[in-house]
């Protein structure tokens, strides 16, 4: 791995791009922590990054608290290492309600793997975000495609129906369930089936496991009947992810769903696509969110009184402030 003098290392450099395509961790890890904290110096560097990505495989895996995510995640590290791949791992945590920060240490969950060279893991704040990612997330995963890892694993947040945010970055998505609490039911309710191009039962030795998989089954199989024919089928898998089993053949899934992908590169063009204006649509919003956009807008205060006197409906307003702003950043 390349490294990088500390003057090389300011926001939107060329050589910070550099050394992070480079495969320099210490690099990354700066421009990761700049991510979260929202610099927006550091836009030249991801859009230099950008350029130069595309060529790692990105694997969400998604699901309720309590299912084994960081379980599996672990044992699918120990998996892909026997492999001799290199692995990066973005895990999301819950935010803490004082810092911000992420609460749950990546090394506290898998530590083992800290003195690994061919692995790097880093944790993020979901800071309240009702996906689960991070928003910095996308970033974040910019980056990590740029240093050249052989795999990219994502572990969401775990909140139920809004785990679907994970489609926006994921080139495979893993959903586990448990037989426990209702969770498998509740996928099936909360549009998870859409999400899903592999499905997990983890917890696999405990009661109601074969009935949970049995209902997954059968909501598989029912979505299965409106899919074109040259479509992914999902699996469907058992595991004890504590423990190992299972493992090799959800890593086994993961190959056939990422060859399925190469062998139909219309699917994959049409499925990036579909992520792309996702990723566009949230941004535009974050950038509206903040409010910036609409206050420099020229115009505004007439618009605004416009309204307030009922000369003009909010939906009128709200385009033409639209119309406004971007013309005027343009």
């Amino acid at each position: 791995m390349m490294s990088a003098n500390q003057h090389d290392f300011d926001a939107g450099s060329p050589a910070l791009a550099a050394a992070v395509s480079g495969g320099d961790v210490r690099a990354a890890s700066r421009l990761l922590s700049r991510i979260e904290r929202g610099d927006p110096a550091i836009e030249s560097s991801l859009a230099a990054l950008h350029a130069q990505g595309g060529r790692t495989p990105v694997f969400g895996i998604t699901g309720p608290p309590g299912a084994g995510k960081s379980s599996l995640v672990d044992q699918l590290i120990v998996h892909l290492r026997a492999r001799r791949r290199r692995v990066a791992v973005l895990a999301v945590d819950p935010s803490s309600p004082f810092t911000g920060g992420a609460i749950l240490g990546d090394r506290v969950r898998m530590g083992q793997h800290n003195v690994d060279t061919g692995v790097f893991i880093r944790s993020m704040a979901a800071r309240g975000s009702l996906g689960g990612l991070a928003r910095a997330a996308g970033d974040a995963l910019i980056v990590l495609d740029a240093m050249g890892w052989d795999a990219i694993l994502v572990e969401t947040v775990g909140v139920g129906q809004s785990e679907i945010d994970i489609l926006r970055h994921a080139d495979t998505v893993l959903v586990l369930q448990t037989p426990l609490s209702g969770d498998t039911m509740q996928a099936v309710k909360a549009g998870l089936l859409e999400v899903g191009d592999i499905f997990v039962v983890n917890k696999a030795d405990a009661p109601g496991a074969d009935r949970a998989t049995a209902v997954l089954r059968e909501a598989i199989d029912f979505r299965a009947m409106d899919l074109p024919p040259q479509a992914w089928r999902p699996r469907l898998l058992q595991t004890k992810a504590v423990e190992g089993e299972g493992v090799a053949a959800v890593l086994q899934a993961m190959d056939l769903h990422r060859a399925h992908l190469v062998d139909h590169p219309e699917q994959a063009m049409q499925r990036r696509r579909t992520q792309v204006r996702a990723q566009l649509v949230e941004r535009v919003a974050e950038i509206l969110r903040g409010g910036a956009l609409v206050d420099e807008a020229p115009g505004l205060q007439c618009l605004l009184d416009e309204v307030v006197a009922r000369r003009c409906d909010p939906m009128t307003a709200v385009r033409r402030l639209l119309a406004m702003a971007w013309e005027h950043q343009a």
